[in-house]
């Protein structure tokens, strides 16, 4: 089997998810008895005080057998993350272009004054 025939056979079916810094590969491979796998490859994308840059990779191997198992736990998992936090990306606030949206009701005086702990001298 020549070098294209090898590449030809690894390239079965593949997505790929971008997600700000990381990339998600999700790529359909086989096995030397022609058999299916999955990889799922997260590659992360650092960037030098030069400004030069470099990827870190990670891949995980799943066979048929666990499949199911897989499925049933990621569903299980983001499920419950969802139910318990929601789907807002609470990450999101450590942005540098985060502004946080204020109720109609909230005044420049309650935004100012919410950051500050009332003490009396008498407690010091």
């Amino acid at each position: 089997m020549n070098e294209h025939d090898m590449l030809e056979k690894e390239e079965i079916f593949s997505k790929v998810l971008r997600a700000g810094r990381r990339t998600y590969f999700f790529d359909v491979r086989s096995t030397k008895a022609d058999d299916y796998y999955i990889t799922i490859t997260e590659s992360k994308k650092f960037t030098e005080e030069d400004g030069s840059f470099h990827f870190k990779k990670h891949k995980i191997y799943l066979y048929k057998e666990d499949f199911a198992a897989f499925a049933d736990i990621l569903g299980e998992m983001t499920s419950y993350v969802l139910n318990n936090k929601g789907e807002e990306v609470i990450s999101e606030r450590h942005q540098k272009d985060f502004k946080k949206e204020y109720s109609s009701e909230t005044t420049e005086e309650t935004r100012t004054t919410e950051s500050f702990t009332d003490i009396d001298f008498d407690d010091i």
